[in-house]
């Protein structure tokens, strides 16, 4: 049991993944900046979470679409700040990821495989023989079909609402600054505000979102015991 609340179920250490995502960053930002300077430390503070993506990837030999855009992330964070962008920018930064996450899942609720069905309803999670039977059986593969394009819009849905609350959080955090300042001065005042952005990024942004995504999939999950006539232990594989 302690070993399934320290991983996610695609393998990740999730622990692991806060320290080098987020605890060391913001740690780096706010106390090495006058010691290091500005630009080794946003240097410094970027290289922790791109090793941990490069790591995680060579890891399990397989390419994470969200490990990837995570990295990428860092890395537009990483330019905007060196090129002196502040301000407005970095805000649409923020909110540009999740909202272009939820268009991809959007527009996958059109496709054959709609996203919920790529990333939860996975042979190691659900056994998809038994589901799949069962709807033969009462012959509701049709509402089955319409249930999961539907979940995959409520997917995007929560991704909209990401971006959202990303781009109301950075518009409060990342203000224009003082054209008076130097340019050590802007980018000391400029890793502070990455550094508060993640921060309160986990607060404000990412545990709503957790919250509306449990909320989909314990939908998903009920519907899915309505329409086969199956127990959770009889179509869920247990961990």
């Amino acid at each position: 049991m302690s070993e399934n609340k320290e991983k996610t179920p695609g393998g990740e250490h999730t622990l692991l993944s806060l320290i080098f995502n987020i605890i060391l960053p913001v740690f780096i930002l706010n106390k090495l900046t006058p010691r290091l300077g500005p630009g080794p430390t946003l240097a410094l503070a970027l290289a922790f979470p791109i090793i941990y993506g490069s790591y995680d990837l060579i890891r399990r030999r397989k390419a994470n679409p969200f490990s990837i855009l995570g990295m990428v992330n860092i890395l537009v964070t990483g330019s905007l700040a060196w090129v002196g962008v502040t301000g407005f920018w970095f805000s649409v930064k923020e909110a540009a990821f999740p909202f272009l996450i939820g268009v991809f899942v959007l527009v996958s609720s059109w496709s054959k495989k709609p996203a919920i069905q790529l990333l939860f309803l996975t042979p190691a999670l659900f056994n998809l023989e038994l589901i799949n039977e069962s709807l033969r059986k009462h012959g509701r593969e049709k509402d089955f079909d319409l249930l999961i394009r539907r979940t995959t819009r409520w997917l995007a849905v929560s991704f909209f609402l990401s971006a959202t609350l990303n781009f109301l959080l950075a518009s409060q955090i990342f203000l224009p600054m003082d054209a008076g300042l130097d340019s050590d001065a802007r980018s000391v005042l400029l890793n502070e505000q990455i550094a508060r952005m993640t921060q309160w990024a986990m607060l404000v942004t990412v545990v709503p979102s957790m919250i509306f995504l449990m909320g989909i999939l314990y939908g998903l999950i009920r519907k899915i015991r309505a329409l086969t006539g199956l127990t959770d232990e009889e179509f869920m594989k247990a961990k």
